[in-house]
């Protein structure tokens, strides 16, 4: 039984994993009591063998799980941190660390999945896209602030831009709210268009699309091609890293 915890910038999501099965899952966001949530959530579960992290947060919110972890169950968590290459797939940065883990544990998802060769998009606090090649080759990606991050910037950038409500995601809009919300929608929607369009000589022409992300789902009806939602990567990710490697590689 393995506990695998996803700790991305908004949220954690974890889930309780037979190595086959899911037998639990669950989600706290970073402004609730997480040890109050965790501590709850995880109290009357079967105790895991091994607890494996992937996180893209700092070092003090990543100490503050292990420690709610040792607390509850004894033990020491394995952060996971992206290597060069594995399960198949092959990082295209020459410093193979600074590709987010989310990023590369979506492309083993995806890999795993038989979704390869594909595009990869992760709609969050930030924008995230990544080429996948049918063999696993990694060819490279880009990051932009996500629609929301866009919008905070926006309005925190002007004196005069600020919005009395959510905007509204139109073609063309007539006022402020709507013309924020409905430009940085857009901006997304056609940054993606454009990366897919790119990616696609290189891919062989016939590829996949996936999004995931808190904001996926929001940014799924904008684009103009087919595309589909790929929301717990990272965690399918990590299952597979898991089920590739012993116990022993995996100790703390």
């Amino acid at each position: 039984m393995r506990l695998l915890l996803d700790l991305g910038n908004t949220r954690l999501k974890w889930v309780l994993h037979d190595g086959s099965t899911e037998v639990a899952r669950g989600a706290v966001a970073w402004n609730e009591n997480v040890e109050a949530v965790l501590t709850e959530s995880w109290r009357e579960l079967a105790a895991p063998s091994q607890i494996l992290g992937a996180s893209v947060v700092d070092a003090a919110r990543e100490a503050q799980v292990a420690a709610i972890v040792t607390s509850r169950y004894a033990q020491s968590t394995y952060w996971l941190r992206t290597p060069t290459a594995a399960c198949g797939v092959r990082s295209a940065y020459a410093e193979p660390e600074r590709l987010g883990i989310d990023r590369f544990l979506a492309m083993v998802a995806a890999y795993h999945g038989g979704h390869a060769p594909c595009v990869l998009i992760g709609v969050g606090t930030g924008l995230t896209l990544d080429a996948l090649a049918g063999d696993g080759r990694h060819l490279g990606g880009l990051i932009a602030p996500g629609p929301q991050l866009m919008q905070q910037s926006l309005l925190g950038a002007t004196a005069r831009v600020r919005p009395e409500r959510p905007g509204l995601i139109l073609d063309v809009a007539d006022n402020t709210a709507d013309a924020v919300a409905s430009g940085c929608w857009q901006a997304a929607a056609a940054l993606v268009e454009r990366f897919v369009a790119r990616m696609s000589p290189k891919l062989g022409g016939s590829m996949t699309v996936s999004l995931g992300g808190g904001d996926a789902g929001q940014l799924l009806p904008l684009l103009a091609f087919p595309a589909q939602l790929m929301p717990d990567g990272v965690l399918y990710g990590l299952a597979v890293w898991a089920n590739t490697h012993t116990p022993a590689q995996t100790s703390v």
